[in-house]
Parts: C-alpha cells; structure tokens; sequence
C-alpha cells in the first residue's frame, strides 16, 4: 500500500491542502474521463464557481511559506486511494516507465544485469541476443569506465548505473571492461536496442514425459514466452503433463493468463468473468483451439500467488483440470485499469472484481487496511504456513468444482494438496546468510570462470559438481565478515541447503536463471507432491 499521510502538526492549513489538492485532482479526472467517454464538460454538474481553485489561488498568492505543491499533490493522491481499496494506488512520473517497461517485457538499454559489489560494477550476465551479448561482454567482467566517466571505486547507487547504460534505441554507449587475464582495459562501443524482460524463468523437462514451466509475472509477453517452451518440450523432448511454477507470482495481465489456460483447455470453457459497478459483466473464455495435447497438469501457489496468478489456478481447480499444490494464494480478486494522469503519471484503479467459473470472489477481506498489509505475516504468526489445520479461511459459503469437490471464496485459492513451508524459515543463521551468497559467488568465481568451461550444459554441471565443505566454510567466513555471527547448531540445520544455494548460483552464473532454478528444484518438496500427484486421478466427489 502507498505510503501514509503525514498529519502531524497542530496547522489546520497542513490538515486540508493536500485534500484540497486531491478534490482538484479528482475533478480534473473526472473531467478527463467524461472527455474519454465523449461526455463534453459542461455537462458536469460542478456548480459555477470552483471554490477549491479559488483558495488554492490565494495559498499561491497570500501563503506565509513556499508550498511544494508537486510534494503535496502526490500525498493528496495517495490519502484519497487510500480510502478506496489496497490496489488502486497512484505511479509517480519518475517510475511510470518502469512500470511499464516491467509489464510491456521489454525496455531500452544495453541487456545487462550487474550487481554493486563493494565499490565495482560486476556483469553477473549478458542478454542472450542482446547489444552486449553481441559485443562480447561476459559474466564476471567488471565496469571501470562509462563513456569517460570512472565508475570504479565510487559507490555508486544501482539507479545512478541504470542511469548511465539505459538509453534511446539506436544511441550508443562506450564501457570499458577490466577481465581476468587481460592486463590491459578492454573498450566496447554498445547500440543500445530493445531488452526483453523475460517473465518465464525456467522451462525444461523434469522427467521424461513432464514439462516444468516457471512464470515470475504476467507481462505482455507471457504467453508467447510460454508458447515457444512448450513448442520445444512437446515437439522436441516429449512433453505430455506439465507442472506450472506460479509461486510469489504476483499477477499483471489478465489476457496473458486467460491466452494460457486457453492452451490448457482443449475444449470451450468458462475461464473467469469480470463485473463492477461501472462494468458490465465480462466474460472471458477458452476458444476449443490449443496448439498442443497437454494431458496432465499441476499449478503450484503459495502466499506470493496473486491476481492472474489465482485467475489461473482458480480455472484449473474449478474445472478439475489438474491439480493444485502448495499453500494458500495471496487472495486479491479486483482488477485495475490505468489511466494516464496529466502529469506523466498514472493512476491505477481497480474497476471491477473477478470471479472464478463456480462464482468465487477469492478477494479477502480489505475494510481494515492496517490487517490486510499484515495478513501475510499474521499466516507465518498463526502457524498457517506449517499446517493445514490452522488455515484461516470462510467456509461459510460452499462452492463446488465441476466434478463436486468443495471450494471456498474469501481468502485466496486454497490448494488441493497442502505443502508446509520449510522450516529454514525459523532459522535465523540461515535467514541472514541467504543475501550475501550471490556477492560471495561472483568473489569466489573470479579468476575460476575457466575452470568451469568443462561443464557443457546444465546437467554436467548438476551431476559433476559438488560445493564441497571447504567452500561452504569459506562461504560462513565471508558472512562473518559481513556481520553475520556464527551458530553452529544452526548452521548445522542448514548447512546443506546452503550447499544447494551455492551451488545454484554458481550455476546461474554460466546457465542463467534456467540453471537456477533447475538445481534448487532437484530438492523441491512441492515439485515431488506434485509429481506424485499428477500419477493419481483427481480427488473423487466428496459426499
């Protein structure tokens, strides 16, 4: 939720601008829209004289102190769609682009992620295709030089470097890069181009007939993502069941979501429907058309599944067309529409709620904002995320799946089979460690990026090395030296997740995030349920 306004301060004056400020807002949208909807604005019923502009005309004019009415607007803003719901909030023009640039899955610069380091900008990986990958530049190189700008030593902050490398497609930019082994610096001019931002992480085959397809968001280039990974597992590596990753996916598009189950559905189904008090009820459904015979399928959720993410396992569970594994969803059943405000920024507004095909509305409860920004935590508090039975969620109402299994509304999607969280969420070594082992990576891989040329592709890698005790040790001393006192029972208890972690991450640093995730979903509890799961029929109707 947006941040609170400040009251504090006995000045009646500091009370009421910033809603004045927010009235002159709404009105000026709403007049904004009725243009939209081709209403003309004396049609407006504002009455002849607009009190609000006349006072703000004396506080510009008579005022004892300068107002920052840029400042006071965006409070105005916030302290208005505060009272509304959790969703609709308010994208200030310095952030509009990245928004959008995150839900477009695409923005312009040179397609590299790097990490701060101490004081030196370290490439952790070049876009596949993209300006840098096609100059040269590699995983493990370090950036002294923007144009003739030294940035090495500096401290700079991440969005002063995002700063300098972003830019108009077609500009070009000059880096130099000290590399290992190379004595000199090397130059590299870079045309900044259109970089994708990938929303599938992951695809590849878990066993010999069972794709594994991870989404981190719903963007617009979600479902041609999915397509291409599910052309290539079916066409080429034998794909017939399919498990889809959709934990702590936190929602966007809901075409991207509902293009998908379309794949999923080999016949014409009810997908979700929309309806508001300005909305007529809209229904979207599966056209009869997939590509590619999907047989059996598994979503996996968690607390971070939200909005389309739900929009999906919803369709599937309601259907009985796999089968859910997890925890339970975040619960957000509204959806927005943005507007483009006057001021280059936008504002969000939920217009409408969704609802699954048996008619469930899974948006919990929000009239208490303070305990809807705190439920998630109060699930880890009340013992919800180890256990089944401590499930807070209304069952008041029944609803039921086509094949007659009970389901609720009022809280999210609850799973078909439950998995507890890992009880390294109580352990707080671990805990406190985790940040610091992708910076300890790129230190311990400096100058060894050679040594690990041997391992072809991801499976060599999984199957012929091993993070040794050495180098975990080596790992619990550079967290030491961050801060991070030792405890030996504890990390006794973690010691070999730790291990997988290290180990994963080394392997993103040659195989990307498919690499990633590939090896940490070799000891997945969630993935195993659900593979098990997917041998056995859906659960029978319940009497």
């Amino acid at each position: 939720m947006s941040d609170n306004y400040n009251t504090s301060g006995g000045n009646r004056l500091n009370i009421w601008l910033p809603l004045l400020f927010a009235l002159t807002l709404v009105v000026g949208m709403s007049i904004g829209l009725k243009l939209k909807n081709g209403t003309p604005v004396n049609d407006l019923s504002f009455g002849k004289e607009n009190r609000v502009e006349e006072l703000l005309e004396y506080i510009d004019a008579k005022y004892v102190d300068e107002v920052d009415t840029d400042d006071l607007m965006d409070k105005a803003i916030k302290s208005i769609l505060e009272e509304l719901d959790p969703h609709s909030n308010y994208i200030s023009p310095e952030y509009l682009q990245d928004v959008n640039d995150e839900l477009e899955g695409n923005f312009e610069g040179i397609g590299i992620q790097f990490v701060m380091m101490e004081d030196t900008i370290f490439v952790v990986s070049a876009v596949p295709g993209g300006p840098s990958h096609e100059v040269g530049i590699k995983s493990g190189d370090r950036i002294i030089y923007i144009e003739d700008s030294l940035v090495a030593g500096r401290k700079l902050e991440t969005k002063d470097v995002i700063q300098k490398l972003k830019g108009e497609k077609g500009s070009d930019v000059t880096v130099k890069i000290k590399r290992n082994g190379n004595e000199e610096l090397l130059p590299f001019t870079i045309t900044r181009d259109r970089i994708p931002i990938y929303s599938v992480d992951a695809a590849y085959m878990l066993n010999d007939k069972t794709g594994y397809i991870k989404i981190n968001r719903f963007s617009a280039t979600t479902y041609q993502e999915f397509m291409k990974a599910v052309e290539d597992m079916h066409e080429n590596q034998g794909m017939k069941d399919l498990v889809i990753d959709l934990r702590q996916n936190p929602g966007g598009y809901l075409n991207a979501a509902t293009k998908i189950l379309d794949q999923i559905f080999p016949d014409r189904k009810l997908l979700v429907y929309t309806k508001g008090k300005n909305y007529n009820k809209n229904e979207y459904r599966s056209t009869g058309r997939s590509f590619y015979d999907i047989e059996k399928v598994s979503v996996l959720i968690d607390e971070g599944s939200a909005s389309a993410s739900e929009i999906m396992a919803g369709a599937i569970q309601d259907w009985d067309r796999g089968v859910i594994v997890g925890r339970r969803s975040f619960g957000k059943g509204l959806v927005q529409e943005q507007y483009g405000l006057s001021n280059g920024g936008a504002l969000r507004l939920t217009v409408a709620r969704y609802y699954t095909p048996s008619d469930r509305l899974i948006q919990k409860p929000y009239d208490d904002a303070d305990a809807y920004d705190a439920e998630t935590n109060g699930r880890y508090l009340s013992g919800e995320l180890s256990s089944k039975d401590s499930v807070d969620i209304d069952t008041s109402t029944i609803y039921y799946t086509e094949g007659g299994r009970k389901v609720y509304a009022g809280g999210g999607i609850m799973p078909d089979i439950f998995v507890p969280i890992d009880t390294l969420v109580n352990n707080r070594y671990f805990i406190r460690t985790l940040p610091y082992i992708a910076n300890f990576v790129y230190k311990y891989l400096d100058g060894k990026r050679v040594d690990f040329e041997k391992y072809g592709t991801i499976d060599d890698f999984i199957k012929d090395f091993k993070v040794s005790d050495g180098l975990v040790s080596k790992f619990t001393k550079y967290a030491e030296q961050q801060g991070v006192e030792m405890d030996n029972a504890a990390f006794q208890q973690a010691k070999e997740e730790l291990r997988l972690r290290i180990k994963a991450h080394i392997g993103r640093q040659f195989f990307l995030d498919e690499g990633y995730y590939k090896i940490l979903n070799t000891q997945d509890v969630v993935i195993d349920k659900a593979l098990d799961a997917m041998q056995k029929p859906i659960i029978a109707k319940e009497e």
